[in-house]
């Protein structure tokens, strides 16, 4: 997408996810389209939503979406910390390109820093053993301390107690809830939901804010949780466990699935012996997942020192400096060089026209020296 093209404000934002007859799924695929806005936009959609969309462009005032949308704003304006993400902004998690069905906008609450560290999320039951809650923390508190973010849902159980130890480490983690971000669920984590928003945490939401939480918000949350993440751990969960349900859509989104071995003994391990047997990463400790990810365990400053040099090659180029033979995602390569995303986007680009890069399943690949373009 050229950073020419015009793109949608996010008053606009704010009229889009309200169209009628447009499923979230549905602008998503427009989004990836990249239409040019508005026509390009008013020329694809359906007739009801395309007349709505005119008249919100026309004439606003008339719109029948006006109260909605101020309704947003005043929402995003009455205090600090209040975001709505979407793509085209500069923290619109760009792994979520990569997904099949990726939310159209988020709303964030908190510290949009959060989103910049590489990203893992650990998930299990909501009625962990002993032993459980003691690994969640365990895992949470080492990647925190490693300079990862820890993604996860908010939930009772695993998904809390590796949340909590990151941030009591010093360290991001990231909140995705199946309720508006200003709706405290489940109410027993009033503390670590302020928490997150004290520590330099972040809260996103699909859902606008005042939306309550249903049994069905859930599972779509899942894939946010895994979507913005370059891998999942689950630590424990049952044969029939919603944190199954996450590590499933982590292996459809291309990411690394890890898991906690357990007693055959323990039904809460039940569900992470079935991942290991289908392929899972076998995990002991942190180590285990980042020689996997080896690619984002890596810090930025020794790129400074390159990009500084007088010698120009291929080194000193601010992608080719990342890119391996293993896919790299694009918001990893974004948190590695500092390039903004469209600036990083234009340049994998340019590499790809002159044959030393190419899009791969998971992200993009630096091609070898005799493959490249004359």
């Amino acid at each position: 997408m050229s950073t020419a093209q015009q793109m949608p404000t996010q008053r606009d934002w704010l009229a889009l996810i309200r169209l009628p007859g447009m499923g979230t799924a549905r602008l998503a695929e427009m989004v990836a389209a990249a239409p040019d806005w508005p026509e390009g936009w008013l020329g694809c959609l359906p007739r009801q939503a395309a007349t709505m969309l005119r008249l919100w462009l026309d004439h606003p005032a008339r719109s029948p979406l006006l109260q909605a949308v101020e309704a947003d704003l005043a929402w995003l304006t009455a205090a600090p910390g209040r975001h709505l993400l979407h793509p085209g902004h500069s923290a619109w998690p760009a792994l979520l390109e990569q997904i099949g069905d990726p939310p159209l906008v988020l709303w964030a609450l908190g510290d949009l820093a959060a989103l910049r560290p590489p990203k893992l999320a650990i998930v299990g039951s909501r009625r962990p053993t002993r032993e459980g809650l003691a690994n969640a923390a365990a895992f949470g508190r080492e990647l925190a301390s490693r300079d990862w973010c820890v993604v996860s849902g908010l939930a009772l159980g695993v998904d809390g107690a590796a949340q909590q130890a990151a941030l009591e480490t010093g360290g991001r983690s990231v909140a995705v809830l199946g309720c508006g971000v200003d709706v405290i669920y489940p109410p027993r984590h009033a503390r670590l939901y302020q928490q997150l928003l004290e520590r330099g945490g972040l809260i996103l939401s699909e859902h606008p804010p005042g939306t309550r939480a249903r049994a069905g918000f859930f599972p779509r949350r899942n894939r946010i949780v895994t979507g913005i993440s370059l891998g999942v751990l689950v630590v424990e969960a049952a044969e029939k466990s919603g944190s199954l349900v996450s590590a499933r859509l982590a292996m459809e989104q291309n990411r690394e699935v890890f898991a906690l071995p357990g007693s055959i003994h323990n039904p809460q391990a039940r569900g992470c012996l079935k991942l290991i047997r289908d392929g899972a990463v076998l995990v002991r400790h942190v180590d285990d997942m980042l020689e996997e990810l080896s690619q984002w365990a890596v810090s930025v400053a020794p790129f400074a020192s390159v990009e500084r040099s007088d010698h120009v090659n291929d080194v000193g180029d601010p992608l080719l400096r990342w890119l391996s033979d293993a896919p790299s995602p694009l918001d990893a390569l974004v948190n590695l060089t500092g390039l903004s995303v469209p600036d990083c986007q234009r340049r994998l680009l340019e590499l790809e026209l002159e044959g030393r890069a190419a899009q791969a399943p998971g992200g993009w690949v630096r091609l070898p020296e005799n493959a490249q373009a004359c």
